[in-house]
């Protein structure tokens, strides 16, 4: 997510010394075997304890991140709440009951079915489906029709299932081990996230060290994790490129996890220098630990064609918008090749629809190091650039439409902007089966990356298709793919699983290997798949979708999102009824 290796300076005075680093991570060695042997009350207990301290450190925590990201007094702040505490408190909700379901039984419950997903053109292995969310009675009501499910790793069957599941908290016999977390520097519940599923997935102490980005959220994080520090499971440090550097090649540290982009990847891998295009190349890392990661994506939206009404092209416009503008583009999802079918009449209409969503969304600064230098170079390599916005108010959108899909060489197919910069290209197809069997053979063989995608179609469209839809599905090689909502959800659903479709190397890392958040604690999990909603209520009832969700919080259009945010954090945090009619009502009032 976070593409820059060296993004901003960071205050000498707070840089902490080899001696401070070398005696964090001897602490972290000498506790490193108690970790994993540690009984499910004690890890139940630790998360316990972070729970409270997520609902204490809330509030600032919000405030701090809005303020460095200049939206403090905006509605725009409720996508900290959401991405924020908010995201890092229900995965701990999640965590502490897989944990105690394990304790009882030895796997954590299910909240849905488990089947056998046959493919329908029998090119494909058969393979286990599982639904994941909802969960609770008030996931239905305040993301009603938001369905999620976890496909499964071909070779495990309904029947063995359970032997996959949950294999790292049940091994109380391993060796230590410690893990040096290299935080992202964008979404602030990555870093705590990714330490989570280290300490209770991979069963390893931590060393997280934090982005310079947002290390002014240091204290809030060394408060949330004071009871793994105190019992010396958790070490949180701060610092630049050097320290980043310096514990990567650290002799006690015996494994690596980052949330990052591709080249600061390869520099930690293959190093830098005349060389290390050679030691790619010959799969010879500098490094003789295993090293995990989620590195980005060039994620594409799939527009399919079919019977959209004025008011679909409006608000799927607005959906794109925010898929592109949340987090003013610094999300390792965010939309960056819109993808639409040359044949489909109402094409122009809707590209006409998300200029005006772009144009039309709330200002906000450019905050993350690198982003109007990335535009610019955008810019000056595209003869056919829409600059939406003044140039010199330090907010502009790039638009670049219709771009060539043979040109396999294009920048924006093969690298991730990592900004407010949005793509489009055409694809023939004089039907909806075509034109789809066309989209994922070009996400696949063009795009760059396999961390998600997201597709926008009809539902009588999805009707239509039949098996052919599920097919698609089956054949897009993607970590999450979204139906009707951006991949963002994905990562925020803890009972979801996160990261690059498996068969990445360290040779050719892509969009990373290895998956994080995972709350059900699924050991070879192959892709998640997230279904909303087509049209907000009530429109959605006339499409035949009964459901109730509004515009969802996380549309940067929302002029209630803040509150919205805050409210859903509150229910998480004390569930009530009075609560959720109050999350509820507020939602409802976008």
């Amino acid at each position: 997510m976070d593409i820059s290796a060296r993004p901003v300076s960071v205050n000498a005075a707070r840089e902490p010394g080899q001696a401070q680093l070398d005696a964090d991570v001897a602490a972290l060695r000498e506790h490193a075997d108690a970790w994993p042997r540690l009984g499910f009350a004690g890890k139940t207990r630790h998360l316990a304890a972070m729970r409270a301290r997520t609902v204490e450190t809330a509030d600032e925590w919000v405030a701090l991140a809005a303020r460095a990201k200049g939206i403090a007094g905006t509605p725009l702040a409720g996508e900290e709440w959401l991405s924020g505490p908010y995201a890092l408190l229900i995965a701990l909700d999640r965590l502490i009951a897989a944990v105690g379901d394990v304790a009882r039984s030895g796997s954590p419950e299910l909240p849905g079915s488990v089947r056998s997903r046959n493919p329908s053109t029998g090119s494909g292995q058969p393979q286990v489906a599982v639904d994941v969310f909802p969960v609770e009675t008030s996931d239905k009501l305040l993301l009603s029709g938001v369905r999620a499910e976890v496909w499964i790793e071909p070779g495990i069957t309904r029947e063995t299932l359970a032997e996959h599941t949950a294999s790292g908290l049940r091994d109380v016999t391993r060796h230590g081990c410690v893990t040096l977390v290299l935080g992202a520097g964008n979404i602030a519940s990555i870093p705590p996230l990714d330490a989570l599923t280290v300490l209770y997935t991979h069963g390893s102490v931590v060393m997280l060290k934090l982005n310079t980005v947002n290390a002014y959220l240091a204290p809030i994080f060394t408060r949330i994790f004071a009871s793994l520090i105190e019992d010396g499971f958790v070490r949180i440090t701060e610092g630049g490129a050097a320290i980043g550097e310096f514990l990567c090649a650290h002799s006690a540290v015996d494994a690596i996890h980052l949330t990052g982009g591709e080249r600061t990847y390869d520099a930690i891998v293959f190093g830098t220098g005349a060389d290390a295009a050679v030691r790619k190349a010959e799969q010879r890392p500098l490094l003789d630990k295993p090293i995990t990661s989620e590195l980005g994506n060039v994620t594409p939206v799939i527009v399919v064609p079919g019977p959209w009404s004025e008011p679909d092209l409006l608000f799927q416009a607005q959906h794109v918008a925010t898929m592109k503008l949340h987090n003013a583009g610094a999300n390792c999802i965010a939309a960056q090749v819109l993808v639409t079918a040359t044949s489909w009449d109402l094409g122009p209409r809707f590209l006409d629809r998300v200029r005006e969503a772009l144009a039309g969304a709330p200002a906000r600064p450019s905050y993350y190091p690198g982003s109007l230098e990335r535009q610019s170079s955008i810019s000056a390599k595209h003869a056919h650039v829409e600059t939406i916005g003044a140039p010199g108010d330090g907010d502009p959108r790039t638009f670049v439409p219709g771009l060539d899909p043979e040109n396999r060489a294009e920048p924006l197919f093969r690298t991730e902007v990592f900004g407010p910069v949005l793509a489009q290209t055409g694809l023939p197809g004089d039907d909806a089966a075509t034109f789809l069997r066309h989209a994922v053979t070009f996400c696949n063989d063009v795009l760059a990356g396999t961390l998600g995608a997201a597709i926008l179609i009809h539902p009588r469209t999805i009707v239509q298709l039949g098996t052919a839809f599920d097919d698609a599905l089956a054949a897009l090689r993607y970590g999450s793919i979204t139906i009707n909502t951006w991949p963002g959800v994905a990562f925020l659903l803890p009972t979801a699983s996160w990261g690059a479709f498996p068969g990445n190397t360290i040779a050719d890392a892509g969009s990373g290997v290895g998956i994080v958040h995972n709350a059900l604690q699924f050991d070879r999990p192959q892709k998640t798949i997230v279904r909303a909603p087509f049209a907000p209520f009530p429109r959605s009832l006339g499409d035949g979708e009964r459901t109730l969700l509004p515009v969802p919080p996380w549309f940067v259009n929302h002029r209630r999102a803040a509150t919205v945010g805050r409210r859903l954090f509150a229910f998480a945090a004390k569930p009530s009824p009075l609560r959720l009619a109050a999350t509820a009502l507020a939602a409802m009032r976008s």
